[in-house]
């Protein structure tokens, strides 16, 4: 087996093991299992649980980048892209939500990562996206609205229910299933509130 291979099936591993047991959960010791690969060449590839988790999380970053950058670049209404970015962004999360986890873990001890990893995959991706609110605000399409809130008001809705899912599931009373079923509502309801938060009637 080629050193990439050996290389992919430990990400592959490791992705599955933080999906199910977060960062903190996680052992090394499991995920060289699950890649069938002992401990030892696992550390040979990977020195440390938090190496391996910062890959992990920029192979992720590397997947949903792209998908998002295309629709916030795309040409398109502006109602029609906070749709399809919330849709995707949520949809996104859900398959890979330790990334909140990570995000909320490595702002405070080791944010250059963070800060290095996303001006890197969107750049300046956001600024076609800013110019379109501005334009709708000068014409008095939409109320007045600063982009840089509008923006963060999409993420923060999104992301809130993956990074305080413990305790909303507990206050909320729901179970797994129930609370899967309302993040996928999240979809349509987040871009529904902050487009009638806009929307001149």
């Amino acid at each position: 087996m080629s050193n990439q291979d050996t290389e992919q099936k430990i990400l592959n591993a490791a992705t599955d093991v933080f999906q199910s047991k977060g960062m903190d959960g996680a052992r090394m010791q499991e995920i060289a299992d699950k890649a069938n690969i002992n401990k030892a060449m696992l550390h040979y590839y990977y020195r440390s649980k938090q190496k391996l988790f910062e890959a992990v999380f920029k192979t992720a970053i590397s997947i949903m980048a792209p998908k998002l950058t295309e629709i916030i670049e795309k040409e398109e209404p502006l109602f029609d892209k906070i749709k399809h970015f919330t849709n995707s962004y949520i949809n996104l999360i859900s398959k890979h939500s330790y990334i909140p986890t990570f995000i909320i873990h490595e702002l405070n001890r080791n944010p250059e990562i963070l800060q290095d990893t996303f001006v890197k995959q969107f750049g300046n991706s956001f600024n076609k996206m800013k110019t379109q609110v501005n334009e709708m605000v000068e014409n008095g399409e939409i109320r007045p609205i600063e982009p840089e809130h509008l923006i963060i008001n999409v993420v923060a809705m999104s992301i809130f229910p993956f990074v305080a899912k413990p305790i909303l599931k507990a206050v909320l009373q729901k179970d797994e299933a129930d609370y899967q079923l309302l993040l996928e509502e999240r979809k349509t309801h987040v871009a529904d509130f902050v487009i009638n938060s806009i929307k001149i009637n």
